[in-house]
């Protein structure tokens, strides 16, 4: 199918450069202008896509060549990008890095190549001037097909800038969108995971007000507009047949035809075929399932398409608080623990014991529960805070996890399961996952083993049972959705068991 979404992507040469701060102005910009705006996260983080959440008001979503290949990658832009009149998608890290740091697979310029996205280069132009356009040169011509259709010019000086646009129009024939002079009070500052949480910025809708407002009069929003809606023609397969979101819940998904033409490489191999994605979508769990979703202060860290995914295939989730409420919820038929930032909330964790107890019982118990990284470490015995002391977590899992002085077993990973039957399954396949996390296990489990991209590296990890998988890494579930399809299964027959109480 070919769909119309106008979009664009705004990329960068080096982490640290503004994107982050520079699409949040920009998304509201548009918000300002009440254009239905979607946004998404090029690549594996958690927290960026929390910020445009906040400006746009509806959730953000992640886009991952490593995770979904060409095909499904699309497919979701096409899914996530219903009903609105402009997609802006942010890069990651600098616009050629990719996989294993030699390759640009799963890059910012890998994801504007799969789907066929404009791109604009914020370059940080603090200490250069007429190096600027050597410096963009570079990006341009790198890759013949860089899509780099425009540049923006980041902590550069009013005075200044007539003249860059000049030369660089001129010389290059790029078209220069704009300058972002130096905004201090709207600065978002960096923490050991990546940048702080948008509740805990003060005034954070004022501070991108106040952003919005330089960046109507610095860039060339008509003209950033314009390019947008020069993007071709989407060519993407619908992952199920076309619906509204309402109507997806109420009826099982259906195979599409297949009629979609490829923009260019091949599949990675690695990832899930778009046919084996569909024929999972079209399993749809026999009654609703009520699972329960940590969802604090502590556990935050969500792929909204997971949710969207789990929700699809029959459950409900239903939101808790591990640190705050005093109970779980009542008749639950599955756990989820995604990850987050239990290390900074170790004191209130421990102190919420009859919740620590539950949720102990529960699992003990049968209930069937995913867990990863944040959630993986609340199951331990200990775990060690920020303050260096060690405090009781739910003991699920034997051992403590304490703090390292590093980023620990960094970077996309592919998942290989050991043991047989984990979740019911005896072999998963290739699972595409990532890990992100200063802090280690003394137990880290030995379901599946973990092969670094482009490397001979590799570890044990995971916990996997018949209804527990529980480790470090992060799970994108179209990367392989028997893996939530497998945890619903369980779920069902949790419920069918009359252990949920229902």
């Amino acid at each position: 199918m070919l769909k119309t979404i106008p979009r664009i992507m705004l990329a960068a040469g080096a982490s640290g450069s503004g994107k982050t701060l520079l699409t949040c102005g920009l998304l509201q910009v548009l918000v300002n202008r009440r254009i239905k705006t979607v946004s998404f996260k090029c690549g594996p983080d958690y927290i960026d896509p929390m910020f445009h959440t906040q400006v746009i008001g509806t959730k953000s979503r992640n886009l991952d060549t490593f995770f979904t290949g060409e095909e499904i990658t699309r497919s979701l832009l096409a899914k996530n990008s219903a009903d609105c009149e402009m997609a802006v998608m942010e890069g990651v890290m600098g616009f050629y890095d990719g996989v294993a740091g030699t390759t640009t697979q799963a890059s910012a310029y890998d994801l504007a190549r799969v789907t066929d996205t404009p791109v604009i280069l914020i370059v940080n132009s603090k200490g250069m001037s007429v190096s600027l356009a050597a410096y963009i040169k570079g990006f341009m011509e790198y890759k013949k097909d860089s899509r780099i259709k425009g540049v923006i010019f980041n902590q550069m000086s009013p005075m200044l800038y007539p003249r860059m646009k000049k030369l660089v129009e001129e010389e290059l024939g790029i078209k220069a969108l704009g300058y972002v002079p130096k905004v201090e009070d709207c600065v978002i500052e960096s923490r050991h995971l990546g940048l702080v949480l948008p509740e805990e910025i003060p005034e954070l809708k004022q501070r991108l007000l106040k952003l919005a407002d330089v960046l109507e009069g610095s860039l060339d929003i008509e003209a950033i507009i314009q390019l947008a809606k020069e993007a071709p023609e989407l060519s993407y397969e619908p992952l199920e047949e076309e619906k509204t979101r309402a109507s997806i819940m109420a009826s099982e998904p259906e195979k599409c035809t297949q009629n979609s033409v490829a923009l260019s490489a091949p599949e990675n191999t690695k990832q899930s075929s778009l046919s084996s994605v569909k024929e999972v979508l079209k399993w749809k769990s026999s009654k609703k399932l009520r699972i329960g979703l940590a969802k604090d202060e502590a556990f935050c860290f969500f792929y909204e398409d997971n949710l969207d995914l789990l929700r699809a295939m029959g459950a409900e989730l239903v939101p808790f608080s591990p640190i705050h409420d005093a109970h779980l919820p009542e008749n639950l038929d599955g756990l989820l623990l995604y990850g987050g930032y239990p290390e900074l909330n170790t004191q209130a964790l421990e102190e919420n014991k009859f919740m620590r107890e539950e949720i102990a019982e529960a699992i003990k118990g049968g209930m069937p529960c995913l867990a990863e990284c944040g959630g993986f470490m609340y199951l331990h015995d200990q775990m060690e805070g920020m303050d260096g002391k060690f405090y009781q977590m739910t003991g699920v899992i034997p051992g403590k996890v304490w703090r390292t002085p590093k980023l620990t077993r960094f970077g996309y990973i592919t998942l290989t399961q050991n043991e047989p039957l984990v979740l019911g399954e005896t072999d998963f396949g290739s699972s595409p996952a990532h890990e992100f996390h200063y802090f280690d296990s003394e137990n880290c489990g030995t379901a599946f083993h973990a092969s670094k991209p482009q490397s001979k590296r590799g570890w044990d990890c995971i916990h996997g049972s018949d209804r527990l998988l529980a480790g470090f890494p992060h799970l994108y579930y179209y990367a392989n959705p028997k893996i939530p399809q497998a945890f619903l299964k369980k779920c069902l027959e949790y419920r069918l068991s009359g252990r949920s109480n229902d």
